[in-house]
C-alpha cells in the first residue's frame, strides 16, 4: 500500500475495526506486528475515579513496544495503530482523550457516531490521519466537510452499528466524487473478500467480527466459540438494545431470555455511561456482522492474518490467470 505514506507499511490492505471492550493493547500490537492496522475505541481503556488515565497507559504500551518490535525487525516492521474516538454528546471523555492522543501523536484516528472540525484538526497537528465511518453517502459528504481524511463506508451485514446500504451502492457513490482513503466496512472474512472490495473501488477492507474468535481478543470464551459456531442466518439487525441498528448474535439474545426474531423497535436514546443492569450490547448482547461463516475456530490474530493473506494473494492470482 503506498496511497498515503499512513499505510506504507501493511502487508495486506486491511484496518481492524475497534471492538468495544473486545479491543485492547493485546490484540492490537498482534494485529499491527502481523502487518494489519490494529485498533482500539479510547473509551475501552477505563480507570478507577481519581486514578491516572488509562488511556495513555495504553498508548504507552503500544508505541513502546511496537519501536521495539521495528527495531528488531527493520525489513518487515508493524503496521501502524488506530485509535477510535467516539465522537458523540454522550462521550464526556472526548476532549481529554483527544488531547492525549495528540500528545502520544496517535497516526491513525477513527471518529464515530458524528464528525467534528476541532477533532480533526487536533489529529492534523499531531500529524494523524483521520478515518470517519459512515452509513450513507450523505454523511460521508459532511465528514469530508469538516475535515476528515479518508472514510469508511459500514455497509450492510457489517457488525455492531451496521449500514443498511449495498456496499455495491455505498462505494459508487462515494467513489463518484471522493478520490481520498476509502475502506470499506461489512462481512469481511475471507481474502477473497479483501480483493472484492478493492475491486469495488475501495483501498482497505475494514474487519472486525472475525478477530474476536482470536486468542488475543478481550472476549469471553463463549463469545469466541458463538462466533465459531454461527453464520449469517444468526445474526439479526435490531434498534432494540442501543436505539441504533445494529446486527447482533440471535444465541445471544436468547440466553437473556428474549425472543431474537420478535423484538420490537425501542427508539430509545444512547447512553454510552448506563448503569442499569438490563441487558447490554458487548456485555450481555455479542454484535457481530453477516460475514463470519468463513471463522472455523479460535486462532491468534497473527493466523487469522496469515489465512486472510494467503486467500487475498491466490485470489489475486485466479483473477490474474483469467486475463
Amino acid at each position: 500500500m503506498s496511497f498515503h505514506p499512513a499505510f506504507e507499511n501493511l502487508r495486506l490492505p486491511v484496518v481492524c475495526s475497534p471492538m468495544f471492550i473486545i479491543s485492547t493493547p493485546e490484540l492490537v500490537i498482534a494485529q499491527c506486528k502481523a502487518g494489519v492496522v490494529g485498533s482500539f475505541p479510547a473509551l475501552n481503556a477505563r480507570e478507577a475515579k481519581g486514578e491516572p488515565p488509562m488511556l495513555e497507559t495504553w498508548l504507552r504500551q503500544i508505541t513502546e513496544e511496537l519501536d521495539a518490535y521495528n527495531q528488531e525487525n527493520p525489513d518487515a516492521p508493524a503496521a501502524p495503530f488506530a485509535v477510535n474516538q467516539i465522537v458523540h454528546r454522550s462521550n464526556d471523555r472526548i476532549d481529554r482523550d483527544v488531547e492525549i492522543c495528540a500528545k502520544w501523536k496517535v497516526p491513525l484516528w477513527i471518529t464515530s457516531l458524528g464528525a467534528r472540525a476541532d477533532v480533526n484538526e487536533a489529529a492534523h497537528s499531531a500529524g494523524g490521519l483521520v478515518l470517519h465511518d459512515v452509513i450513507n453517502n450523505r454523511f460521508a459528504h459532511k465528514a469530508i466537510e469538516k475535515g476528515a481524511d479518508g472514510l469508511i463506508a459500514v455497509a450492510a451485514g457489517a457488525g455492531g452499528h451496521a449500514g443498511s446500504v449495498s456496499p455495491l451502492a455505498l462505494i459508487q457513490e462515494i467513489r463518484s466524487w471522493f478520490d481520498g482513503p476509502l475502506l470499506l466496512s461489512g462481512s469481511i472474512a475471507t481474502g477473497d473478500a479483501i480483493l472484492a472490495a478493492q475491486a469495488m473501488g475501495a483501498d482497505l477492507a475494514y474487519i472486525g467480527s472475525a478477530f474476536i474468535a482470536t486468542k488475543e481478543a478481550n472476549a469471553e470464551e463463549a463469545f469466541k466459540q458463538m462466533i465459531v459456531d454461527c453464520s449469517a442466518d444468526d445474526v439479526v439487525l435490531t434498534d432494540y438494545f442501543s436505539g441504533v441498528n445494529g446486527n447482533y448474535l440471535k444465541p445471544s439474545i436468547a440466553l437473556q431470555g428474549l425472543d431474537p426474531d420478535n423484538l420490537p423497535s425501542q427508539k430509545k436514546s444512547m447512553n454510552l455511561s448506563s448503569t442499569d443492569e438490563t441487558p447490554k450490547v458487548w456485555r450481555d448482547i455479542w454484535g457481530s456482522g453477516q460475514g463470519i461463516d468463513p471463522v472455523k475456530s479460535v486462532v491468534s490474530a497473527g493466523d487469522l492474518v496469515a489465512r486472510l493473506s494467503r486467500e487475498y494473494y491466490a485470489a489475486k492470482q485466479r483473477i490474474a490467470a483469467l486475463k
